[in-house]
């Protein structure tokens, strides 16, 4: 009998999460030189990361030899300001995926079972399974959250919901009277986890005010990111704000430094660079716009996105990748979701944007 064989069997089932093909991978696999390479397929921002953020990455570097603030006062303050909440209300994550694990680690446990939709984030089962609980996954309603459906699934031994608005992949948005609505119907004692990691891609039409919605239930935990709109995939740091009593357990089984002294300083800049964060909506809604016209103009059928990134339907979505990827262009397949005849592409620079949609035209001929 081997050490591997001695985990517990729901560890040993679990399928690990694929992210999105590295630039420099595909620069080996295809002996394409890394600078013509076009990355579309991980969500991130076409613009980098802001001036502000940057300057105070770089001036974080003067003291890594120190240990980062555990308790990560700077960026609380500037996020308690910003959000119009108390520090205690916020816990502070490895990027967001951290702080969905900290979810599970605080709230499930064999025996118990987290709610969630189909075409969703491929990290809630992931979150949900490694602690032994159980998934249950709702069908999906035109590829988004079935909202009745989803409450009708809760059992007795459900603890957590789990809801991504925008959806990734699909792009799919609920409204926030439906989503308000949903709120006053789930039962107290279970914990709706509204993933909010585009929420700052939503146009003014679709905004609603989830933060004002923690004075009313204390079971709702809304969860943030860095990684998108303000360009800081690379140092990760995402943030949940909930209920003190929720944020008090999910801070016990947080690890002491979970979040970098760089990427705490470049955070705290990045709150305040809002020409920064308008000019990144700008050019994901130019980009949007002259992505979902080319498809139309191929034929192809696309699902309406409220994010940085648009799902698209190829059939072939194998042939297609490897043609797209033979180009040096690189998107997202999401066979993995259960979407085998679709992909994925991230909104880029208005360059990158065309570079693809010629690759994909001679993909598709």
């Amino acid at each position: 009998m081997s050490v591997a064989s001695q985990a517990p069997d729901y560890i040993r089932a679990i399928s690990p999460y694929q992210p999105g093909k590295p630039i420099t991978e595909l620069a080996r696999e295809m002996a394409i030189p890394e600078a013509s390479i076009v990355k579309l397929a991980s969500n991130e921002n076409p613009l980098g990361m802001s001036p502000l953020a940057r300057d105070a990455a770089l001036g974080a570097l003067g003291s890594i030899e120190r240990y980062p603030d555990g308790n990560g006062f700077a960026l609380k303050q500037a996020l308690s300001a910003r959000l119009g909440v108390k520090a205690d209300q916020l816990v502070l994550g490895n990027g967001s995926n951290d702080v969905l694990e900290l979810v599970a680690r605080a709230f499930l446990a064999p025996g118990h079972s987290a709610v969630f939709s189909r075409y969703a984030f491929a990290v809630y089962p992931l979150a949900v399974n490694a602690v032994g609980a159980r998934g249950i996954e709702v069908p999906a309603r035109r590829y988004g959250h079935d909202l009745d459906a989803m409450l009708a699934a809760i059992r007795t031994d459900t603890r957590v919901v789990f809801i991504a608005n925008p959806n990734n992949p699909t792009g799919t948005f609920i409204g926030g009277d439906e989503l308000e609505a949903f709120l006053t119907r789930v039962p107290a004692d279970v914990l709706v986890v509204l993933d909010e990691a585009y929420t700052e891609y939503l146009n003014p039409a679709q905004r609603y005010d989830s933060i004002a919605w923690l004075a009313r239930f204390p079971n709702l935990l809304v969860s943030r990111t860095f990684s998108k709109a303000y360009g800081l995939a690379g140092l990760r740091v995402g943030y949940g704000i909930a209920h003190p009593e929720v944020a008090d357990l999910m801070n016990r089984v947080r690890q002491p430094f979970n979040v970098s002294s760089v990427a705490l300083a470049a955070a705290t800049a990045a709150l305040g660079d809002e020409e920064f964060l308008a000019q990144s909506a700008r050019i994901n809604e130019r980009g949007m716009a002259q992505i979902t016209e080319a498809l139309a103009e191929l034929g192809l059928e696309w699902i309406p996105s409220a994010g940085n990134f648009v799902t698209f339907k190829v059939g072939d979505s194998a042939t297609i990748n490897a043609a797209l990827l033979r180009q040096g262009v690189i998107v997202r397949p999401i066979g993995g979701y259960g979407m085998p005849e679709w992909l994925r592409v991230s909104i880029g620079l208005p360059e990158e944007n065309n570079r693809f949609i010629a690759a994909l035209r001679q993909a598709l001929a």
